[in-house]
């Protein structure tokens, strides 16, 4: 399995990311995570281009999406205590290409925030789920430290990816 993960990395690096809405895509990115999915590609879109993903996660209750969905969209996230949020707007959304881009402006500690989905297709009933994320600057705050957002990060994201590969 390590080696098909890699393989299909190498993939990705060579193919996947070809198209300008990819194309944040970097060595430089803080955060990336890859997960293999034993469905099409245009199974696990499905469920990915769904912009409401409350359902894939604990950290967020309730998802509304504020204008078409797609690019210009944008997304209050509301946490379960009711206590936080995150305003996000939705940058760039492909569904032929299977990948959408969205800002996060609101809610985190960091500066320009940008993340981004893909999921690529494998062939063979197969298809990757790639999630990555890069941020401008950190922000000092007495909530956390860059090392407890990035592991929240990480968490969330595996969280959410998991479950939607699980879903579709």
């Amino acid at each position: 399995m390590k080696t098909l993960k890699l393989v299909a990395f190498a993939f990705l690096f060579a193919f996947g990311f070809n198209n300008t809405n990819a194309s944040a895509q970097n060595a430089d990115a803080k955060l990336v995570h890859t997960q293999i999915v034993e469905k099409s590609a245009d199974d696990v879109w499905k469920i990915v281009r769904n912009l409401d993903f409350s359902k894939y996660t604990q950290t967020i209750d309730q998802v509304k999406v504020i204008g078409q969905a797609g690019a210009g969209a944008s997304r209050v996230c509301s946490t379960p205590d009711g206590k936080g949020q995150f305003k996000e707007n939705i940058l760039a959304y492909d569904d032929v290409n299977r990948t959408y881009t969205y800002a996060v402006v609101e809610g985190v500690p960091v500066k320009g925030l940008i993340n981004n989905f893909k999921v690529i297709d494998l062939g063979y009933n197969k298809s990757m789920i790639v999630w990555w994320s890069n941020y401008e600057a950190f922000m000092q705050n007495p909530q956390m430290n860059e090392q407890q957002f990035t592991a929240f990060m990480k968490s969330s994201v595996n969280e959410i990816v998991t479950n939607m590969a699980k879903d579709a």
